[in-house]
């Protein structure tokens, strides 16, 4: 696990030691342990450990170590070919490099390390972009190739490690993050309005090539580019992977299960491989509990950590549950709860460590997990992100089994369902049948649909004039794909942009904010095909009952009663308690806007609809955004020009 950057220009040009420094000291976190950096031109490429005074070249690759697998300094990057021809530098890991190593072994290449990545870089120099489909990991690189005059850029399927880029005056900057590219000269800071919009009225963030930067974009998940050297500023990001929403598995529900627990207990396997010690983050739920026991089961003598966040008020403590799996695993229990004399400074710390706003101060219990895992000396994390989105976990897809209901014409069917699922999950028959809807219905449809309800698309206190003006879609993103499975497709959708891109966002920037490495299980190509192949039914039972058949998958791996959980918190924190000591804060960031540039937001009615918020004791969804992002303006200097 590592933090990369580069750049690349037309002609070749002085690249200011000084410069390079600052881009490398604003990857530090995801790399501490060592530094390189290598210079080329068209013909030729010469390596170091730090930024060479003045040197004149056509581009640099950086590179921080985070060091994971081979210690020694023959893991060190950027990692070149023996010929000199070709190099990389790479963020991630591939835990199935061993099994990959024979084959280039057999073809001809010597190995000089144990590391994963020079398994890709042979990888790459013998199969080019069609050897990433067959890699189980996590990975964002930047691979020169001299021979073929080219640059490559990609990210892993299921884009679980970052890779930004900006276009510069002659050339292109790449990093793992957004703060390392404003260190380049001419990089603006200006917003960009659809993604504004997109984040104050839907929460969503990290879909696709946009950033909330207008000038800095994103490599999309399951995408490359190959940049010619002589045209650096061409960047056209090819898709190589995707789900296939019309594969159907013939299996039955029982072997269904069999495969399933054959799937994940290998995939939780590979990602325990690691030359330093591995933790795992322990919520209570299903998704995490399962990834601790299966620990157990494949290493019955294993030391395992796990790492919880105990929320304050009896209805979002999972305390209970925790200790069910730590008791079930053996494990050694780590837990944190909330400093409340820390709130304030750290939720305006970790707006900085984003990069770009987030969801939801439930962000703020994740950080303090990992901060609890550096303490204790662990550089590796288990985690169960990307459970709910391939498993449909959230209600959400319960209302998604109504969809397909009703787009069959079951609609009998589908209000009986609808009226059974809704005592399980604590909600009503209506709220389900909305969640249909919006999946049944056009994005151009759904303005009036959304006003009909009270869900207007443009609020009171949006300032529609300035979006319109920029000429802002005000519409939602599709909710599905045209397909009759609506299950399936809502899965889809959550994937590639309704859930999964921003929640790895948080996790990754969590953890490498303490120099952690965390690992996701549940996000690899096989598991992932092998889910989308099963039929709805086999995922959300007829009685409304979600991840059925990853319950029964994991008997006797995870506790029963954890697998037969009815409710679903994750990390929740205590909003209400922390309102007094949020109200300073808050305040203050709306007085601080009187007179600044903020045309995003109809001052006078959101300050009316703060105070409502603030007299009720809780912090809507609105508010919290609308500090997220004012918050994010003056940590950035974020103009709206």
């Amino acid at each position: 696990m590592c933090g990369i950057a580069g750049c690349l220009y037309t002609e070749p040009r002085k690249l200011v030691a000084v410069d390079l420094h600052r881009v490398l000291n604003q990857l530090e976190h995801r790399g501490p342990d060592a530094k390189g950096v290598l210079y080329f031109q068209r013909d030729s490429a010469f390596a170091f450990t730090q930024p060479d005074e003045d040197r004149v070249a056509q581009g640099a690759l950086l590179h921080r170590r985070l060091s994971i697998l081979d210690l020694s300094e023959q893991g060190w990057q950027p990692m070149s070919s023996p010929d000199g021809r070709h190099h990389l530098v790479f963020n991630g890991e591939i835990y199935n490099y061993l099994e990959l190593k024979p084959e280039l072994e057999a073809a001809g290449f010597r190995f000089h390390s144990q590391a994963d990545s020079e398994v890709l870089l042979y990888l790459l120099m013998r199969d080019g972009i069609d050897c990433l489909t067959r890699l189980v990991g996590m990975f964002a690189f930047a691979y020169l190739d001299l021979d073929m005059q080219t640059l490559t850029l990609a990210r892993d399927p299921f884009g679980i490690k970052p890779l930004y880029y900006t276009r510069l005056s002659g050339g292109l900057a790449f990093a793992s993050e957004i703060t390392p590219l404003l260190e380049f000269p001419g990089v603006s800071r200006r917003a960009n309005p659809q993604r504004v919009y997109d984040y104050l009225l839907f929460g969503l963030t990290d879909h696709g090539d946009q950033t909330m930067f207008a000038d800095i974009a994103q490599m999309p998940a399951a995408h490359y580019t190959r940049i010619d050297l002589r045209q650096p500023d061409r960047i056209e990001p090819q898709r190589y992977w995707r789900i296939d929403l019309q594969q159907k598995t013939n299996l039955s529900y029982e072997q269904s299960v069999e495969q399933l627990r054959a799937l994940f207990l290998e995939s939780v396997g590979l990602h325990l491989r690691s030359d330093v010690p591995v933790g795992a983050a322990l919520s209570g739920g299903i998704d995490s509990s399962a990834i601790v026991g299966c620990i157990r089961h494949l290493n019955p003598n294993q030391e395992i950590h796990t790492f919880s966040y105990i929320a304050e008020g009896e209805k979002i403590n999972e305390e209970r549950w925790v200790d069910q799996a730590v008791q079930a695993t053996g494990a050694t229990a780590h837990k944190i709860g909330t400093n409340h004399e820390e709130v304030v400074r750290d939720l305006r710390a970790l707006i900085r460590v984003q990069g770009e706003p987030f969801g939801s101060t439930s962000i703020y219990a994740q950080h303090r997990v990992f901060a609890l895992a550096k303490q204790k000396r662990i550089k590796v994390m288990l985690d169960g992100q990307g459970g709910d989105e391939l498993l449909a976990g959230y209600h959400y897809y319960i209302g998604a089994r109504v969809a397909t209901m009703l787009a069959r014409g079951q609609f009998l069917r589908a209000h009986a369902f609808a009226k059974t699922a809704s005592q399980r999950w604590e909600t009503t028959p209506k709220h389900l049948l909305y969640v249909a809807g919006s999946l049944l219905i056009s994005p151009e449809w759904q303005a009036m649909f959304r006003k009909a309800i009270g869900k207007p698309l443009a609020p009171a206190w949006l300032n529609t004039a300035w979006f319109e003006s920029q000429n802002v879609r005000m519409l939602p993103l599709p909710a599905s794909q045209p397909n009759r499975d609506k299950v399936r497709s809502a899965l889809w959708s959550s994937i590639t942009h309704i859930s999964l891109p921003h929640l790895l966002r948080y996790e990754d920037r969590n953890s490498m904010a303490f120099s952690i490495e965390s690992r996701v299980p549940f996000l690899t190509i096989p598991l992932a095909e092998f889910l989308f192949s099963l039929p709805e039914e086999y995922l959300v039972s007829e009685e409304g009952l979600s991840k059925r058949v990853f319950r029964e998958a994991m008997r006797g791996l995870a506790p029963d009663t954890i697998l037969d959980r009815r409710d679903k918190i994750g990390f929740a924190t205590p909003e209400k308690s922390w309102m007094n000591l949020l109200r300073p804060w808050i305040e203050g960031l709306f007085d601080e806007l009187k007179g600044a540039p903020f045309p995003a937001l109809k001052l006078a009615e959101a300050k009316q609809a703060l105070e409502q918020s603030l007299s009720s004791n809780t912090l809507g969804w609105y508010v919290w955004r609308w500090i997220n992002l004012i918050q994010w303006t003056h940590e950035f200097g974020i103009t709206y020009e």
